[in-house]
């Protein structure tokens, strides 16, 4: 089994769940925070819905392998506490979703992706 880390991660004052895979090295965030911050749902329900139409209209794109590579992994729900599965994106797959999102946020969230990143990469090199 993978080790796991949780974390919150905060955009513009909004948290968006993440998960750093260990084996993978990869950081993991959660697809419906993300889309929350993009369209600027008030509800979780309101992403979690924006995502599913989303998620239709890319596969009618032909998009199934952004989709089948999406993971989903168990993140702590912030409404009870407890961890439920969730789709999750690595950074590539999110530009992928985020370019889908007409949004005045998506550069901004790119940038801020970017950063996540590198801040990572520079903890591995030098812990």
């Amino acid at each position: 089994m993978t080790k796991q880390d949780n974390a919150i991660q905060m955009f513009e004052e909004q948290k968006i769940r993440t998960i750093w895979d260990e084996e993978q090295e990869e950081w993991y965030f959660s697809v419906v925070d993300v889309v929350g911050v993009l369209t600027e749902q008030t509800t979780l329900r309101g992403a979690s819905t924006y995502w599913a139409v989303l998620k239709k209209r890319l596969k009618n794109e032909g998009a199934d392998q952004l989709l089948t590579n999406c993971k989903q992994l168990k993140l702590q729900s912030p409404k009870d506490g407890k961890r439920y599965k969730t789709d999750v994106a690595n950074i590539e797959q999110l530009f992928r979703i985020i370019q889908s999102i007409p949004s005045p946020k998506a550069e901004p969230l790119k940038m801020w992706l970017a950063e996540v990143g590198r801040e990572r990469v520079e903890e591995t090199l030098d812990p």
